[in-house]
């Protein structure tokens, strides 16, 4: 898969949230308590077409709460230290 990247400005950058699935539908699966289940906003990650985007900026932000881009907390740690 090719992925294009383009120069933006934090405006436009932040522009990706708007098109994410997430936002149209229930935040609380994206925020499962300690234990639960994640499998239904994995879900919806898996068919948003700015995952990538998302999962970028989770990481560039050190969110260390959610689902963010198709992956958990323990996921994108998992990303962050395999990268470093």
């Amino acid at each position: 898969m090719r992925e294009l990247f383009l120069l933006l400005d934090d405006a436009d950058a932040a522009g990706w949230q708007e098109r994410a699935l997430c936002a149209q539908t229930d935040p609380e699966a994206f925020f499962p308590e300690k234990g639960g289940s994640t499998r239904e906003a994995k879900k919806v990650c898996q068919t948003c077409e700015v995952r990538t985007e998302c999962l970028e900026a989770a990481l560039e932000n050190d969110e260390r709460f959610g689902i963010w881009g198709g992956y958990s907390e323990r996921e994108r740690r998992r990303i962050k230290k395999e990268a470093g």
